[in-house]
C-alpha cells in the first residue's frame, strides 16, 4: 500500500525520516550493456522522474501481475520517448496483462497507447537482454507461483513466502540480494522479518537489502539497528554499486 498508508496515524506514517516514505517497490539495474527495470508499479511515473540522466529501459521484468507491481505500465505512453518496450513475464502474467491492458495489444492502436512487446519466460530458463543473462527463478507468493530473478551476482526476490530448493541453489554466490520482508507479524503470502532474516542467512549473499516493508515493519532507524550484520533495510532512492 505504500508508506504512509492512507488514513493511518501511526508513528511510522507520521515519521519525518525520508527513509520511512515508501513508494511501491521497483528496481532499476544497470549492467555493462543493458538497463533493466524490475516491476512497474503504480508509482512508476513518480519514481522514474528521479532517474537522472534519463534512460530508456532495455527491458522490464515482471515478477507477477498484482497491481502494485504492474499498475504503472500505462505510464509508458510517451511513445516518442519509450517507443516499444520489451516486457518479460511468465505466461499467465502475460495473459493477465493482455486482459488488463487490451488496448496495448490490438492491431489498430489508438495514438499514444503504450508500445509493449510481450515476451514469455519460464523459471530456470535463462534469456538475454542484449548480452546480459537473466535467470528467472520460481518463488511462491503464498499459493501463487511468481518469478524472482538473478542477473550476474545480483538477486531479486519479492512477495516471497517460500521457494523451492532449486531457487535457493540458483541464488548462491551473490554479491547483493534484494528480498521482501513485509513486517513483524505472520502473513499468509509474504515472509515476515524473522523469516526473511532466516532466508537471507541461508542464501548467504555478501549483502542483503529488505524491500516491500509495510508500516508495521517499524521505524527505519530503529528496525535496521536490530538486523544482523550485512542485512539492511532498503529505502527509496537507494543506489548500490558492485
Amino acid at each position: 500500500m505504500g508508506v504512509p498508508t492512507l488514513g493511518c496515524n501511526c508513528e511510522v506514517c507520521r515519521s519525518t525520516d525520508p527513509r520511512d516514505k515508501r513508494l511501491r517497490c521497483s528496481s532499476l539495474v544497470y549492467t555493462d550493456d543493458a538497463v533493466i527495470l524490475i516491476d512497474c508499479g503504480p508509482d512508476f511515473r513518480q519514481q522514474y522522474l528521479q532517474v537522472q540522466p534519463f534512460v530508456v529501459p532495455d527491458a522490464i521484468l515482471i515478477t507477477h501481475e498484482h497491481s502494485d507491481h504492474v499498475g504503472g505500465l500505462d505510464d509508458l505512453r510517451p511513445s516518442n520517448v519509450f517507443g516499444d518496450v520489451d516486457v518479460y513475464a511468465e505466461d499467465y502474467t502475460a495473459r493477465d496483462l493482455q486482459t488488463r491492458l487490451p488496448y496495448c495489444f490490438v492491431k489498430e492502436k489508438y495514438p499514444g497507447v503504450p508500445g509493449i512487446s510481450l515476451h514469455e519466460v519460464a523459471p530456470f530458463q535463462a534469456f538475454k537482454v542484449k548480452n546480459t543473462e537473466v535467470l528467472p527463478l520460481r518463488v511462491m507468493h503464498g499459493d501463487l507461483p511468481i518469478l524472482g530473478f538473478r542477473i550476474g551476482t545480483f538477486g531479486y526476490v519479492t512477495d516471497m513466502k517460500t521457494m523451492p530448493q532449486e531457487s535457493y541453489d540458483a541464488l548462491k554466490g551473490l554479491d547483493v540480494l534484494i528480498m521482501n520482508a513485509l513486517h513483524v507479524y505472520e502473513h499468509p503470502t509474504h515472509q515476515n522479518i524473522e523469516q526473511a532474516i532466516d532466508n537471507a542467512l541461508h542464501i548467504g549473499a555478501k549483502e542483503t537489502y529488505f524491500i516491500h516493508m509495510s508500516h508495521y515493519a517499524g521505524l527505519h532507524a530503529v528496525a535496521e539497528a536490530q538486523l544482523p550484520p550485512h542485512i539492511h533495510y532498503a529505502y527509496d532512492g537507494l543506489q548500490l554499486e558492485f
